[in-house]
């Protein structure tokens, strides 16, 4: 048990993102309110990715850039892979982002349309609407 605490106080950051996953699937899945869902959604996947930039951290690396080479006649440069970041995990959590706000948007617009249609944006109520048309 005394091994087991520094490990997890280790890994901190880990515990972070499990608890935002589950405050935003608790929130996409319990709450009744269309806003409150949407903003479950957006918390759950801020929380993937902060996940995902921070597996791709990598301690004493340097960025992807190799310096002093150019040309046809350069000196050949030995790269070692295990020296350098990988770029990929934090371009393609670039583009989740991207992807994240014009989700969230085009949801709250969804909202919206919701509510001026139905006059409440609870979704037993939208529900019960629905039947009696």
């Amino acid at each position: 048990m005394a091994e087991l605490i520094p490990t997890i106080i280790a890994k901190y950051n880990y515990w972070i993102y499990i608890i935002l996953m589950m405050i935003g699937l608790y929130a996409m899945i319990a709450k009744n309110n269309l806003v409150k869902k949407i903003v479950g959604m957006s918390i759950f996947q801020t929380a993937i990715i902060l996940f995902y930039v921070s597996i791709g951290v990598k301690k004493g690396a340097t960025i992807p850039i190799l310096e002093g080479v150019h040309g046809h006649g350069a000196a050949h440069q030995v790269v070692h892979a295990a020296d350098y970041v990988n770029p990929l995990p934090h371009v393609l959590m670039l583009t989740a982002i991207v992807v994240g706000v014009s989700t969230l948007g085009v949801a709250l617009a969804l909202a919206i349309r919701i509510y001026n249609r139905y006059n409440t944006l609870e979704e037993d109520e939208i529900l019960a609407q629905i039947r009696k048309e």
